[in-house]
């Protein structure tokens, strides 16, 4: 029975990324990590948000787990408060659940994203949260 190869995916290995602006409000560096080949799903990136810096309102077909690695950041799902969000804190957002996550104002927030592609796609992007929502002084 084959079993397939071992990859290693060395540090410095892969290019970082600007976070592009039809995605995301302000400073935004997405660093790859992995994604599984077929028939595996799984797909995962280190997001770098500067202060005030976030992702536009979005969903994942089969949801998405965040793993906070640094900083002080925000979270929030379309029916629930914004919360604040710290390193070794674990998210989950439901599969399609419309949700946002970035920095907090004055502080930048690094997070592991992990994701499942369904028929190659795991997200879908919508609009830009504006900064009164961000606030929450909407």
């Amino acid at each position: 029975m084959e079993w397939g190869n071992m990859e290693i995916k060395r540090s410095g290995s892969q290019p970082s990324s600007k976070g592009p602006g039809d995605w995301f409000t302000g400073v935004v560096r997405i660093d790859p990590l992995f994604e599984a080949p077929e028939p595996a799903r799984v797909r995962g990136a280190s997001v770098t948000f500067e202060p005030g810096a976030r992702t536009a309102w979005h969903t994942h077909p089969l949801g998405q787990t965040l793993i906070v690695t640094a900083g002080c950041g925000r979270a929030q799902r379309a029916s629930g408060p914004i919360e604040e969000i710290h390193p070794g804190d674990v998210v989950w957002f439901s599969p399609n659940e419309k949700h946002w996550h970035g920095a907090a104002p004055t502080t930048a927030m690094t997070h592991i994203a992990i994701q499942e592609a369904l028929g190659g796609k795991a997200v879908d992007w919508m609009e830009k949260v504006g900064d009164e929502e961000y606030t929450g002084k909407s």
